[in-house]
């Protein structure tokens, strides 16, 4: 699944690259100085967005998103900006299997102004560690991108068990797309990997490398982490170049949200990027 054909490769010059951050609304990104001092909470995505021009939504995890409340944010910034939005928690990390099925609809129903306006560039469905590549979850994953058909989807395995060629083989012939992570090197996270599953699209994510802040259980302590230039250059040249020559699209993300390290990162990116000929939104 990883390797290029002559037939498969084009330039990767031509694909276009979105970079940004997981989450703009950060208190401490005022602190830190990415945001002007006294930037409240409903004014910081007016304020991101004159830096990127694309992010993720980060509280649709957290509640179910509403598409009147969408549909405020989407026209707080252009036409040209991109969102993608999280999975709701009750439909990847904390399951009923009496209502997820109500869940899924209601989350359909949430993103329609994104859908519509042609913003919505990825619905995230990012699965906890605990979530095994076992008998019954790959018949609820089954069934969950069922029931999600027709939006883009974007799949971000946290267990090393779903790093299996079939459940590419099985991503690529739904079109949906594989989330390629950047985390610490720890036993039993999905690895580091190039797969590009759906040629519209690749998702990459940088959460940061801090080993041992990453099983805390403290958020501040887990996404804690500056990227060198020497690490981006890496990431660049061993993923993300082979990657833009087998999809249309990119799409990248910093989730180190501690310190405004993210938005820092992903601008250093976007710079390293563009030297390097890339074609970056």
């Amino acid at each position: 699944m990883t390797t290029i054909t002559a037939k498969e490769q084009k330039d990767h010059r031509t694909c276009q690259l979105y970079v940004g951050t997981s989450g703009f609304s950060y208190a401490e990104w005022v602190d830190a100085g990415f945001y002007p001092s006294g930037t409240k909470s409903g004014k910081m995505l007016q304020r991101y967005a004159r830096c990127f021009l694309i992010t993720e939504l980060n509280y649709t995890w957290y509640q179910m998103p509403k598409a009147e409340a969408i549909e405020r944010q989407r026209q707080q910034v252009s036409q040209e900006f991109l969102f993608a939005a999280k999975l709701t928690r009750t439909l990847t990390h904390e399951i009923d299997q009496q209502q997820w099925r109500d869940q899924a609809v209601l989350y359909r129903e949430g993103v329609v102004p994104l859908v519509q306006a042609g913003q919505l560039v990825a619905v995230l469905i990012q699965l906890p560690p605990s979530f095994l590549r076992t008998t019954s979850n790959r018949k609820y994953l089954a069934g969950l991108l069922d029931k999600l058909h027709g939006l883009p989807l974007a799949i971000e395995f946290r267990h090393r068990s779903w790093a299996s060629d079939r459940v590419f083989s099985e991503l690529e012939r739904r079109q949906v797309t594989l989330v390629g992570v950047d985390a610490p090197d720890l036993p039993n996270l999905f690895p580091v990997l190039d797969v590009v599953t759906n040629p519209d699209l690749f998702y990459v994510r940088f959460h940061g490398r801090n080993a041992k802040g990453w099983r805390s259980g403290n958020m501040q302590l887990q996404f804690d982490y500056s990227y060198s230039d020497d690490e981006l250059y890496a990431w660049i040249e061993n993923k993300i170049e082979p990657m833009s020559g087998r999809a249309r699209k990119g799409v990248i993300f910093f989730n180190n949200h501690v310190r405004a390290q993210a938005p820092e990162n992903a601008q250093r990116m976007t710079t390293l990027l563009k030297e390097r000929g890339l074609m970056v939104a």
